[in-house]
C-alpha cells in the first residue's frame, strides 16, 4: 500500500468530519435567502484548499455566485487533469418527509443523509482529499491538477461557460475529472460514457379571459385543460415515439459496440418493475429497458396545472392550462433546434378556440467519451484496483450540460467516474451517500491520479 494511500486509511474520521461541516451549510443555489451560505460554502472550499500548498488558488466572483479555483502544475511532462464538481445544493422540500434534518448529516447504516451528501458535496470532496492524500503524506501529486468548483450546477451554471470561455489559457487540461454521476449498482464500479442533452420547456393554453362556471359555460366554450391533454396526447404515439416533425434527424443511432456494452450490466428487469411498483415497462420498440432511458430521446411531461387544485369540488372551467414538458436528447440533437421543433409544432395542435404560448427554459447538448480514450482506461483500473471488481461502462439518462461545454470550450474529453448511486434520493427527501463509497472514492481518486501518467 503506497503512502497516501495509509494516510487516507489513517484519517477516514477526519474526512467525514469535514465532509460534515460543508454539508451543515445550506448552499441552496436557487434561493435568493441563501447567498450568504453560498459565500460560506466557497469560503470553507477556499480555506480547504490552501491547507494543500497549491501553486494558485483563488475565488472569481461571476455575476452570480463565486468560482473555487485551485491549481499546481509542476510538470511539462504529465497529464493535467482539472477537477470539476458543486458546492452548491437542491432546496430541502418537503422538509416534513425527511427523517432528519436536511442540513444535520446523520449516519445510519452506514449511510450519511444530508442535502448534498452525494450530489455533489460529498462526491466532490473525495478529490479534494485525494489531492490531501498526497501533500500530507510526502509524495508528491503525481499529475499536473487544476480544480474548479461552482455554485450554480442546479441552476444551469449559467456562468460557467462565461468563466470558460475567458479563462480558457487558464484552464487549458488533458481531461476532465467529475464525480457528479451513481456507480451501476452497489459494490459495481462504473463509469459513465455518455449523457443525454436536455431541452426543457413550459408551455401555456388559455381559453376565455377568465374562470367560468362549469354549469353555466360547459358546452359552449372550449376548455383549455381538455385541449391541453389532447395536445400532449399527439406528441407520441402508443409506442412513445415522439411524433414531431423533424425530432429524429440528427440522431446517432447506437452502434454494434454500445449495444453489446448494454449486455454486459448487470440489469434485473424484474427487480427494476418490482423496486418502482408497476407491472410493466413502456416505451420505443425495438430497444431495450436500458437502452431507451439513456441512449434514446425521450418526450416527458414533468407538470401540469390547470383549475380547482383546494379541497372538495369547485365546479369551474379554468380560463387557462399549463405544463412543464423536458426532453432528453441524444448526440448529434441540438437543444435549440429541438426547442423550436417542438414549438412550431405544439402550436400547430392547437384549435382556433385557445391561444397558445410556448417558453424554452434550458437545455444542453448530449455527450459521448471515446471508450478508448487512456484516461477512462487509467479510470477504470483505479476502480478495479480499489473495489476488487472490473468497472462497468454505461451511459445515464440525466443531463450534465457543462460535459459538452467542456468539450466545445476546452476541446477534452470527460471522465465521470460516480461514487453514488441513484438510489441515494438526490433532490429528494433523504438523500444519503456511502461512508463506504466516501472512503473508496477519495482512494480511488488518488490511484487514478497515480496511474494516469502510465497510460499517457
Amino acid at each position: 500500500m503506497s503512502i497516501s494511500q495509509q494516510y487516507i486509511d489513517e484519517n477516514k474520521d477526519k474526512f467525514v468530519e469535514e465532509l460534515f461541516e460543508l454539508l451543515r451549510i445550506p448552499s441552496i443555489s436557487t434561493d435568493s435567502t441563501k447567498k450568504d451560505e453560498i459565500k460560506k460554502a466557497a469560503g470553507f472550499l477556499i480555506e480547504k484548499l490552501n491547507e494543500l500548498d497549491l501553486e494558485r488558488v483563488e475565488l472569481f466572483d461571476t455575476p452570480g455566485n463565486p468560482i473555487v479555483y485551485g491549481e499546481h502544475c509542476p510538470y511539462d511532462d504529465r497529464p493535467t487533469v482539472l477537477i470539476y464538481g458543486h458546492y452548491d445544493v437542491q432546496p430541502s422540500d418537503p422538509d416534513d418527509l425527511w427523517d432528519t434534518p436536511p442540513f444535520e448529516p446523520t449516519v445510519k447504516d452506514g449511510l450519511i443523509y444530508a442535502r448534498g451528501a452525494s450530489d455533489d458535496k460529498g462526491q466532490a470532496y473525495t478529490h479534494l482529499k485525494a489531492l490531501e492524500s498526497y501533500v500530507k503524506s510526502g509524495e508528491p501529486i503525481p499529475v499536473n491538477v487544476k480544480i474548479i468548483l461552482e455554485g450554480e450546477e442546479e441552476i444551469g451554471s449559467p456562468n460557467l461557460v462565461p468563466f470558460l470561455e475567458e479563462h480558457k489559457a487558464m484552464l487549458s487540461c488533458d481531461m476532465v475529472l467529475i464525480s457528479d454521476t451513481a456507480m451501476f449498482d452497489k459494490d459495481t464500479p462504473s463509469i459513465t460514457y455518455g449523457l443525454r442533452g436536455l431541452a426543457y420547456m413550459e408551455v401555456e393554453v388559455t381559453g376565455p379571459n377568465r374562470d367560468l362556471h362549469s354549469g353555466v359555460y360547459g358546452g359552449a366554450v372550449e376548455n383549455p385543460a381538455n385541449v391541453l391533454c389532447e395536445m400532449i396526447a399527439k406528441l407520441k404515439d402508443e409506442d412513445g415515439v415522439i411524433q414531431i416533425p423533424g425530432f429524429y434527424d440528427d440522431v446517432i443511432e447506437l452502434t454494434g459496440a454500445d449495444r453489446e456494452a448494454y449486455t454486459k450490466l448487470p440489469f434485473d428487469e424484474e427487480a427494476y418493475k418490482k423496486s418502482l411498483d408497476v407491472k410493466a415497462l413502456h416505451g420505443e420498440k425495438g430497444y431495450s429497458t436500458l437502452e431507451r432511458s439513456s441512449a434514446r430521446p425521450t418526450l416527458d411531461v414533468n407538470g401540469l396545472w390547470s383549475g380547482y387544485q383546494g379541497e372538495g369540488a369547485k365546479t369551474v372551467l379554468p380560463s387557462k392550462a399549463g405544463a412543464k414538458i423536458s426532453m432528453r436528447l441524444v448526440p448529434d440533437q441540438h437543444p435549440k433546434k429541438i426547442a423550436e421543433l417542438f414549438a412550431k409544432h405544439f402550436k400547430s395542435l392547437a384549435p382556433d378556440t385557445v391561444k397558445v404560448e410556448v417558453r424554452e427554459h434550458h437545455g444542453g447538448h448530449a455527450s459521448v467519451t471515446d471508450l478508448d480514450f487512456y484516461g477512462l482506461k487509467a479510470g477504470a483500473d483505479a476502480f478495479e484496483d480499489i473495489y476488487g471488481k472490473p468497472a462497468l461502462f454505461s451511459r445515464e439518462g440525466g443531463s450534465i450540460p457543462i460535459v459538452a461545454d467542456f468539450k466545445k470550450v476546452l476541446g477534452v474529453e470527460s471522465i465521470l467516474m460516480g461514487f453514488g448511486l441513484t438510489s441515494n434520493a438526490i433532490h429528494s427527501p433523504n438523500e444519503n451517500f456511502s461512508l463506504k463509497d466516501f472512503h473508496r472514492g477519495i482512494k480511488t481518486s488518488a490511484r487514478f491520479l497515480e496511474l494516469l501518467p502510465e497510460y499517457s
